[in-house]
């Protein structure tokens, strides 16, 4: 008797499972900051860093940066990626590769140093240097991806008179579908905590409450600062693991 469909469905419900216990803990977790705040004492400095909306500003810049560089890594790095694996643009992967694994090798704050002497303050320069600093895992990902496909079923998808293109969309994206997308969870939590270093650049977000809570010593700014920013990528991550699943092509097992 074959068990694999019925194996194969209980993987899946134990990664439903695991995907609701995410949202329960960082309830939890904000209830229980938001009930130490309550009970915290918090003299002038701390009061004036935390009030007028700042919070929810920097906040919101967070997510901002994060959602902007993260488009432009899926615009620049899946595109390139497919590029790279055609045959004509094959030879350049190993120097595309050498310059995305230049760009993460080198340390983000002095990237964005160097970005701010070039382009001045403001998110541009964080931007930027956010983009380049996570373009590798989607760009190898996608590459990965779109290389481990069986050449018989390409050559199957071409003897049916399927075009170049479509080959590309109706076989080889969807197959290399997982990989993609795990490339894109690794780059969406990178994004995350690298643009808390965006304060350093005039870019604002969570970075600000953290610089601000070390250079003052005031522990309630910096630890409002770091749960808010662990929360946010813990959600970012848990929102990519739904993505999976639901954009995984039907039938695909995680082995391929």
């Amino acid at each position: 008797m074959d068990t694999r469909p019925a194996a194969g469905a209980w993987r899946s419900r134990i990664t439903w499972q695991k995907l609701t216990l995410l949202p329960l803990f960082l309830v939890a977790l904000l209830l229980a900051t938001w009930l130490w705040f309550r009970q915290a004492e918090l003299d002038a400095i701390s009061e004036n860093a935390l009030s007028g909306g700042q919070v929810s500003k920097a906040l919101w810049q967070h997510v901002e940066l994060t959602v902007i560089s993260t488009f432009f890594v899926l615009v620049i790095a899946i595109p390139a990626g497919i590029l790279l694996t055609r045959r004509s643009l094959r030879r350049a992967t190993p120097v595309a590769m050498a310059f995305a694994n230049t760009g993460q090798a080198t340390p983000a704050i002095g990237l964005l140093a160097l970005l701010v002497i070039w382009l001045g303050t403001g998110m541009k320069a964080a931007l930027i240097g956010i983009v380049i600093y996570a373009v590798l895992p989607v760009l190898s990902n996608t590459i990965a991806g779109l290389d481990a496909n069986d050449p018989t079923l390409l050559e199957a998808a071409r003897g049916i008179g399927m075009s170049s293109l479509g080959v590309l969309t109706r076989v080889e994206l969807p197959l290399a579908v997982p990989l993609i997308l795990a490339g894109v969870r690794t780059a969406l939590v990178l994004n995350v905590g690298t643009a808390t270093l965006a304060t350093f650049g005039g870019g604002g977000g969570l970075g600000v409450l953290i610089t601000t809570g070390i250079t003052n010593q005031r522990m309630p700014v910096l630890v409002l600062g770091s749960i808010l920013t662990v929360a946010l990528a813990l959600l970012v991550d848990w929102l990519a693991s739904l993505a999976e699943l639901l954009l995984r092509p039907r039938g695909l097992e995680d082995g391929r």
